[in-house]
């Protein structure tokens, strides 16, 4: 479903729990102070047999800053490539792609909203993006362990890959003349494609979409953050294929 190595570190609350109910979680330690909040956590550890570890400050094993009490390893996530993520998505497709966005807390909050407003799976590329790693994992809030996320080496062939098999790929772009809710194609098969932060979309990414779309704002203000922008093409998406009303 990922990148060979995602997931092999996980943390917070809800990133945990979710880790833990896909049987993946191998040990888990949890901060002394916090041992009768994370009841249910640890209860569930062990007896999935995983071993429980408990320390004064899980903060000197975390690698994000709020790991809210809790880390565990876990076995990573297996790959999929994108072939077999385009077979597997539910019809009609819609996927998300992402074109080199660097915040692991975008990357996280866009996996969290795709789950939640029905998109199928994620492509993301293997070079110069964000790690799909704790952080990520946390603001995930346990969506990346269900959406299937295919790796790629270029996120401008990925594109031109989606085409030829007949989905259409629209980008976000802010200089795009044709508005997110004009566009015709949300009901077919399709990939939204997210550009990075600040610089948005690549060039080759960006001439190879079917499509370019941005979002109506109001006169003067500044370009979305990529998190709500992508979160915003989504809900329009499910709205426009009654899957959310």
């Amino acid at each position: 479903m990922a990148p060979a190595g995602i997931g092999a570190d996980v943390e917070g609350v809800h990133a945990v729990s979710a880790a833990l109910a896909a049987g993946r979680v191998t040990g888990l330690t949890v901060e002394r102070s916090r041992v009768d909040d994370l009841v249910e956590i640890v209860d569930r550890a062990r007896e999935a047999g995983v071993p429980v570890t408990v320390v004064a400050d899980v903060r000197d094993l975390a690698r994000t800053t709020a790991p809210q009490g809790v880390v565990a390893s876990a076995r990573p996530i297996a790959p999929m490539a994108l072939s077999a993520l385009i077979e597997t998505a539910p019809d009609p497709k819609a996927l998300i792609v992402f074109d080199h966005l660097t915040d692991p807390r975008n990357v996280g909050a866009i996996a969290r909203t795709a789950w939640a407003a029905g998109i199928g799976g994620l492509v993301v590329s293997g070079r110069r993006s964000a790690p799909l790693g704790a952080t990520a994992f946390k603001a995930a809030a346990g969506a990346l362990e269900h959406l299937p996320i295919a790796e790629v080496g270029s996120v401008a062939d990925a594109v031109e890959d989606l085409r030829r098999r007949e989905i259409w790929t629209i980008g976000l772009s802010g200089d795009a003349e044709t508005g997110l809710y004009e566009t015709k194609l949300l009901t077919e098969p399709v990939a939204l494609v997210i550009g990075a932060e600040g610089r948005g979309l690549s060039r080759l990414a960006a001439e190879r979409c079917d499509q370019l779309v941005s979002i109506p704002m109001a006169p003067g203000t500044e370009s979305l953050n990529a998190s709500v922008a992508a979160a915003l093409a989504m809900y329009e998406l499910a709205r426009a294929r009654g899957w959310v009303t």
